[in-house]
């Protein structure tokens, strides 16, 4: 019952196996490496390979909902059993260097391509790559190289998160900053918690030195001050935990110089605090207990292994008597529980889970606008103007996240089902009327399609769309644009009508109605416009413009 892919990729080399799994014809998603530590673990890997890529990229395609790309994984496994350090970092880097130009082998047309490449798909393919675990700055600059010497139209998006022209996620904080914004949200409107004002406990997978925890940390500390305790962390090295909440000033000082769990100072614990090392069998069982014993308002696994919480050990999150050890999971990591897992812990303890595929959508916005930005400016170009354009990055992730996080409580709050599946259902509409528009566009008119590129105008940034939008048709595969309409058109109507409004649509008549959505919106905007002169009293004026807002769009199409 799987949805299939779009394309699958494999490569056999060397000491390693590679799958590319891709959920649409433009697609992006990360690059892993995944090294076992010894032979039978290496087994293990080997039998679950493709299962893991396809289930890490049909995540990465609901939770690139709000972009151009579909969703795409890739995932090397790397036999490294036997090597020294330096011998495994070869292997590694090695494997990386060949997967890549397998990849390219397939997607770049050359007279040494064409010769040697069966074709029988007959158009060009457009893919993205992100770094994932493992993958190193070194790894990425190579990756962009490699793609200008061997032809690829846009080298430089076709690898994110650069050094010098790229968004470092961890940097930012990017993928954390949506976490937040969710987490957030369902503190208020499912435990009724104003974190704003109010006191609440926090336990987390992933460690200080990590990408999103250090930076859930950060923000946790910074939004919130006091009133969070972080009660519990857990990480590779062990875990630390105090029920009267981890010491702000130790948690920021190992966040600040990357330091893991273990480098906690014990001196800094309350009176019920303690650490656990992860170098003794009763150590690495805390450890790998503290999600489930620890008790919080809320649990955030922002890392971990996929799978982690299963059908087969879900129970161990609950309490003696059933209730959860967590009443509120929000998914910084990405599979961390399993669909069974969510369902189980919602269905027989009442758990609210936010699904990975929204909670940490914020770094693929992020990587997406990096490679719209390095398809329209210069490498200087970027650089000298990176700030301003972070900033309102940051500024549209928090925005999309809010949207969906108030759409997905909406919901949640007034039709049957588990928050997961309402927010599958949210990708799915979303995607599904993607999916309607695109196919539409290709027979739209080009004056028709021009009237449509302020919506992509409006997705960029601020910053990045003055400087370059009159380059659009030059630097961007026309693919790519026609995506970005589609995707914009498409998350704007689900956030602003909700997916009820979608459903109850034929599907022959989607596209059409969604374009003539657009065609709506402008004639409120005008209606609004001429109110504002209107000699009326301010409050009247107010009210009809707040149900214009609220449904002129919809009502005007005559749909209720």
């Amino acid at each position: 019952d799987r949805e299939r892919p779009y394309g699958v990729l494999f490569a056999h080399g060397r000491r390693f196996d590679a799958y590319h799994v891709r959920f649409r014809d433009v697609a992006r998603g990360g690059m892993r490496l995944v090294t076992p530590n010894n032979p039978e673990q290496y087994a293990l890997e080997s039998a679950r390979h493709y299962d893991e890529c396809y289930g890490l990229a049909y995540a990465q395609q609901l939770k690139n909902k709000d972009i151009p790309e579909g969703g795409s994984k890739a995932v090397n496994l790397i036999d490294t059993n036997g090597l020294s350090e330096s011998g495994k970092h070869f292997v590694m880097r090695k494997s990386v260097k060949a997967f890549t130009d397998t990849i390219l082998d397939l997607v770049v047309d050359t007279p040494e391509t064409k010769e040697n490449v069966v074709d029988l798909l007959g158009k060009k393919e457009v893919l993205y790559l992100g770094p994932d675990e493992q993958v190193l700055p070194e790894d990425i600059n190579w990756i962009v190289q490699r793609a200008a010497k061997r032809g690829y139209e846009t080298p430089n998006a076709f690898m994110s998160s650069k050094p010098r022209a790229g968004i470092n996620h961890k940097e930012y904080g990017v993928t954390s900053e949506g976490v937040n914004v969710y987490l957030d949200v369902a503190l208020r409107q499912a435990l009724g918690i104003n974190p704003t004002k109010e006191s609440f406990t926090v336990k987390m997978t992933g460690g200080p030195d990590g990408d999103v925890a250090g930076n859930e940390i950060k923000i946790l500390i910074r939004e919130y001050g006091d009133n969070v305790k972080i009660v519990g962390i857990a990480d590779h090295s062990g875990c630390a935990e105090d029920p009267d909440g981890l010491s702000h000033e130790e948690l920021l000082r190992l966040v600040n110089n990357d330091l893991c769990i273990s480098h906690f100072n014990t001196n800094k614990l309350g009176s019920d605090g303690v650490v656990h090392l992860a170098d003794t069998d009763d150590g690495i069982k805390a450890r790998n207990s503290m999600h489930n014993r620890l008790e919080a308002d809320a649990f955030v696994p922002a890392g971990g292994r996929p799978n982690t919480i299963n059908i087969h050990n879900y129970h161990s999150f609950l309490k003696k008597d059933g209730s959860p050890s967590a009443p509120l999971i929000v998914e910084g990591a990405n599979l961390f529980v399993t669909a069974e897992a969510r369902q189980a812990l919602y269905d027989e303890a009442g758990v609210v889970i936010v699904k990975d595929s929204s909670a940490n959508k914020g770094g693929v916005i992020t990587s997406s606008y990096e490679i719209c930005a390095a398809m329209m400016l210069s490498e200087d170009e970027f650089f000298a103007n990176k700030g301003a354009i972070v900033d309102e990055v940051l500024a549209k992730l928090r925005g999309l996240a809010k949207m969906e996080a108030e759409l997905l409580f909406r919901e949640f709050d007034n039709y049957a089902g588990s928050l997961p599946n309402v927010s599958q259902i949210i990708s799915n509409c979303i995607n599904t009327t993607t999916d309607a528009l695109s196919t539409a566009l290709d027979v739209l008119s080009e004056e028709d399609r021009k009237e449509l590129m302020p919506l992509f105008r409006a997705h960029l940034p601020k910053t990045l769309a003055d400087l370059a939008f009159d380059r659009v048709h030059e630097r961007v595969p026309e693919q790519y644009i026609k995506n970005a309409i589609a995707s914009c058109l498409a998350s704007k109507l689900v956030y602003k009508e909700g997916t009820k409004f979608i459903d109850a649509q034929p599907r022959d008549r989607l596209a059409a109605i969604a374009l003539e959505y657009v065609n709506k919106e402008k004639e409120i905007a005008r209606l609004k416009e001429a109110l504002q002169e209107a000699d009326m009293p301010e409050r009247e004026k107010d009210a009809i413009i707040e149900l214009l807002d609220a449904g002129g769009a919809r009502t005007a199409l005559s749909i209720y």
